[in-house]
């Protein structure tokens, strides 16, 4: 599954709204070294309860826009 996100990274409180189509998610994380990634990625398994390992920014990594794969069942080996 593809989701469309919109990070707000140094926010107060950490959440995800949806608006329209878009996941608008706040991290406390700063968007310096990878850390606000790391943390979308920590909220993201939780919301979406899938291991962080199956979640991966395919667009827009260095940017608050990005798109976001999430794989919701993993295949069975």
């Amino acid at each position: 599954m593809l989701v469309r996100v919109r990070v707000q990274p140094n926010s107060a409180r950490e959440g995800i709204e949806k608006e329209g189509d878009v996941l608008v998610v706040k991290v406390s994380a700063p968007p310096r070294a990878g850390k606000a990634n790391r943390r979308l990625i920590e909220l993201l398994s939780k919301y979406y309860g899938v291991p962080k390992s199956g979640i991966e920014i395919i667009r827009g990594a260095k940017s608050r826009d990005k798109v976001v794969k999430i794989e919701l069942e993993r295949e069975k080996r």
